[in-house]
């Protein structure tokens, strides 16, 4: 079968920097996208050598690509919630299983301080999170439509069947067309994909249901086994990994030669599909003239094993777990400032405040991330961060909790409820897949003490030691709010 190819879907058009546009003019219009399950290099821009992302790959192509991006919890509830709020989950305290997340930290939330500030705020596609009874319509949005995935194939009322991703899309474009051009608007577009259908387990269509405008795409393409499939490297973990919900969704995707080759070729029309209702966007925001005025964020919401290691799903400290895309579009930008590259390590926790920036709202002192803006622009923030906090503290038996800090050449991780406490210390400089852990290397006695103190300065930091009893009382004392 011939592999289709995919249009750019005129973001030549939607991309071109008119000469009117004026540098630094006031209040642009915000549009954040974010996909799911989607790692940092899963992307053509970001070098994969056949998957398709045309609009990805503009947006990148026209503004800056932020290759070391990282979410500091590798989990859909905990790193949206974080995208909100700008905090870490140490500090909200969301993930699945809490209780909602504070009032006071949706009030803060970017979308809730737009909004206060004249933006007309839209949501479209996976809200993701739980929050108090109405915030979500009265604090945050004034136009709110979640959407789920379960089927990710709906039936419209006509009788019809239309893919969540492409109503997400339908949606967005309504949310521009009503848009007042005297109002500046921030439309945050969630996309369910590309997380498979975890209650469907037949393989590909099964797993990763994709839109229909990618059908037959990848078929030719040669898939080989995946990096870090050698069973030695899975047989290194420590029996705790090997009993986690990463090894028991192996065996639903990616066991076998058949399973692996059709479920990647079905993730990735997922990927491809996204990327088309993107272009739609965009395409739209050009035709009603808001393009040349309209700063563009792209990110994920966590990694993705895709199997290697022996592993599925995402979770633990591994860069396949933790590294998302991120690109930031200001169409204001110089021409000398397209295209940037930068390597400086950026967080998911850095969105919130970025957003705030480009409208002029003053950030909160709470916020715990930075803007990135600063970078987009030309210039290298002082003091910018040489390490950052990561933590999964997710109650579930096969999801083991941990905490550690991910450094330029150095990443520790604490899975501090082991008895005793399990740690990894891996040295990217010379083994940038971390196949080896260093923690008993008489090499490394000195930097994993400091790697160990600098994650306790940093935990206590953002909240101090965990405690299940603390999740669990202000769970119970929201339930009784209600």
């Amino acid at each position: 079968m011939t592999t289709p190819t995919i249009r750019n879907w005129s973001l030549c058009i939607a991309l071109c920097f008119s000469s009117l546009i004026v540098w630094g003019s006031d209040k642009p219009n915000l549009i954040f996208f974010l996909s799911d399950d989607h790692r940092w290099d899963r992307m053509g821009n970001a070098g994969h050598p056949y998957l398709q992302t045309p609009t990805m790959d503009a947006l990148a192509e026209k503004g800056t690509r932020f290759s070391n991006a990282m979410v500091t919890t590798s989990i859909c509830a905990a790193s949206r919630a974080t995208l909100f709020t700008g905090l870490y989950e140490r500090t909200h305290g969301f993930t699945f299983g809490t209780a909602p997340i504070r009032q006071t930290d949706l009030e803060r939330s970017y979308p809730a301080l737009l909004k206060n500030s004249g933006y007309r705020t839209g949501f479209v596609g996976k809200f993701g999170v739980s929050t108090p009874r109405g915030a979500a319509q009265e604090l945050m949005f004034d136009v709110y439509q979640p959407l789920n995935r379960s089927p990710y194939i709906k039936t419209l009322s006509d009788g019809s069947q239309r893919h969540v991703s492409e109503i997400a899309g339908d949606r967005a474009i309504e949310f521009l067309d009503s848009q007042p051009k005297e109002q500046p608007f921030c439309l945050s577009i969630s996309f369910n994909a590309a997380h498979a259908e975890d209650g469907d387990k037949r393989p590909a269509i099964g797993h990763y249901p994709w839109p229909e405008a990618v059908d037959g795409l990848y078929e030719d393409i040669p898939v080989t086994a995946p990096r870090l499939s050698d069973p030695a490297i899975y047989d290194a973990h420590p029996q705790f990994m090997k009993d986690s919900m990463n090894r028991a969704r192996y065996f639903w995707r990616w066991d076998t030669d058949e399973k692996y080759r059709a479920n990647l070729r079905a993730y990735y029309r997922m990927i491809t599909g996204l990327d088309r209702v993107m272009g739609r966007v965009l395409e739209r925001l050009e035709t009603l003239g808001m393009s040349d005025n309209t700063v563009v964020v792209f990110s994920g919401d966590n990694g993705y094993y895709e199997g290697q290691r022996g592993f599925a799903g995402k979770w633990s400290h591994y860069e396949e777990s933790l590294r998302v895309p991120l690109i930031v579009y200001d169409p204001r930008v110089p021409e000398s400032q397209r295209g940037q590259v930068i390597d400086a390590l950026s967080l998911n926790v850095d969105v919130a405040p970025t957003l705030l920036s480009y409208a002029g709202v003053a950030i909160p002192d709470r916020y715990q991330g930075r803007s990135l803006r600063s970078w987009v622009e030309g210039n290298h923030p002082s003091s910018w961060r040489t390490d950052s906090f990561a933590e999964h503290l997710m109650n579930n038996a096969q999801i083991p909790k941990w905490e550690g800090v991910r450094g330029q050449r150095f990443v520790y991780a604490r899975y501090f409820e082991q008895d005793p406490p399990y740690e990894y210390l891996h040295d990217l400089r010379v083994d940038p897949d971390q196949l080896t852990n260093y923690v008993d290397h008489p090499d490394y006695v000195d930097t994993l003490e400091q790697m160990r103190a600098r994650c306790d300065q940093l935990r206590d930091q953002y909240g101090g030691p965990y405690s299940l009893e603390a999740v669990l009382e202000r769970k119970r004392r929201a339930a009784e709010a209600r």
